[in-house]
């Protein structure tokens, strides 16, 4: 290769990897709602081939945003795996009935990890099935959850990734 097309698939290499930072963008978010979910008795489930399983059924619970509200019904819960003593997989369903009637079933996994500080990484990835028309764009929306542990239960930040 002589040395000018060499200098010349340089620039347009260069140039492509200029040009891909250039248009990354930053990662933007939308709060959508907060969960709180009251939790029944676990059901200790035991030592298993994957972990120790746990079953916590849901009770009740709101949710509240400013584009959705409503309750969460009482027929899902958490199939909580606990991997080590400072780690557990979530692995959870419910049901949400909105104020004007229309039914979105999420699930979703993540992680509960103890920190060193005390502190918690609680952190999960709804995904949202509903056939209503007025929420269909949930079908379609990345989400992360940021929990936190309640009285009785437990809580999410909801947010939209745009």
């Amino acid at each position: 290769m002589n040395k000018t097309k060499h200098l010349g698939l340089i620039t347009f290499l260069v140039s492509l990897f200029i040009s891909h930072f250039t248009f990354a963008q930053e990662l933007k978010y939308e709060f959508l709602f907060e969960l709180k979910a009251v939790l029944d008795a676990p059901i200790q489930v035991g030592r298993t081939a994957l972990g120790t399983r746990t079953i916590y059924p849901v009770k009740s619970g709101t949710i509240e945003g400013p584009k959705i509200k409503g309750i969460v019904l009482p027929n899902g819960g958490d199939w909580l795996l606990t991997l080590d003593s400072t780690t557990s997989k979530l692995d959870v369903r419910v049901v949400f009935k909105t104020e004007d009637g229309e039914i979105i079933y999420t699930n979703y996994i993540g992680y509960i990890h103890k920190n060193p500080d005390d502190t918690y990484y609680f952190r999960t990835n709804p995904i949202f099935e509903t056939s209503s028309k007025k929420y269909s764009w949930l079908n379609y929306t990345i989400a992360v959850g940021v929990g936190r542990f309640i009285e009785g239960g437990v809580a999410y930040y909801v947010y939209a990734i745009k």
